[in-house]
């Protein structure tokens, strides 16, 4: 039992347990890289998922576990591979900036396996998840203003009481006309552009049933501004 937290401590023994302890790091951030990546999978809810990003966190602990494990005590070899990495050109665009945060925190729970500090990656993945959990769960920092885009197509003029102004009066807190355009030679037909701040993202449905039973109105388009800037 003496050995086994003296190991977790991150304090080898003797020389002959370094291929042990090599052992050790790698099944670590293993264990540690799939806690981190399913903690991922369960709190994502945007549109950019990606199955080989999940995987990358998992490959990425092992990675920089095996790197900390290379260049430990020897600067040369540090200095080596940092020319090496400096090769390397990753052409991925990442989208979402909480996708880069769980890039770190792999990079980090490598490097403190890699380093044999078992006790600071193993509290610090558990605190990581607790807490990435809690900001999912909890919907922290979400502001619920649903803005959205609606477009269509009217024959004729769209005067104060109309009833489409009428309809996003009742569904919309706010609404601003940004553009109209003539869409026939003769003028006949307009193409009109809102801006809306809806009351609740449930509703689109009975917004959009309420507006294709107003006569003229047709090309209806309704786009919520979070789903497009996810795109």
């Amino acid at each position: 039992m003496d050995t086994f937290w003296t190991i977790l401590d991150g304090h080898p023994l003797n020389q002959e347990v370094e291929g042990w302890t090599i052992l050790l790091s790698l099944l670590l951030s293993f264990v540690l890289g799939q806690v981190l990546a399913w903690v991922y999978y369960f709190t994502h809810n945007s549109l950019s998922y990606s199955k080989s990003f999940v995987q990358s966190l998992i490959i990425i602990t092992i990675a920089i576990t095996l790197v900390m494990a290379t260049i430990s005590g020897s600067f040369v070899i540090a200095v080596g591979l940092m020319g090496t990495v400096s090769l390397i050109r990753f052409r991925n665009i990442i989208k979402d900036t909480r996708d880069i945060t769980f890039l770190f925190c792999a990079l980090v729970i490598g490097m403190a396996c890699g380093s044999q500090r078992y006790a600071i990656a193993i509290v610090g993945t558990i605190t990581l998840c607790f807490i990435l959990i809690y900001l999912h769960l909890a919907d922290f920092g979400m502001h619920h203003s649903y803005n959205a885009f609606l477009r269509f197509s009217f024959k004729g003029t769209i005067d104060p009481s109309h009833p489409i102004l009428l309809t996003l009066k009742r569904f919309s807190r706010t609404f601003s006309l940004i553009s109209s355009n003539s869409c026939a030679p003769d003028g006949s037909s307009m193409d009109y552009a809102y801006q809306l701040s809806l009351r609740a993202a449930s509703n689109n449905e009975q917004l959009l049933s309420e507006i294709q039973k107003i006569e003229g109105i047709h090309n209806i388009s309704l786009t919520m501004q979070e789903q497009l800037l996810e795109v």
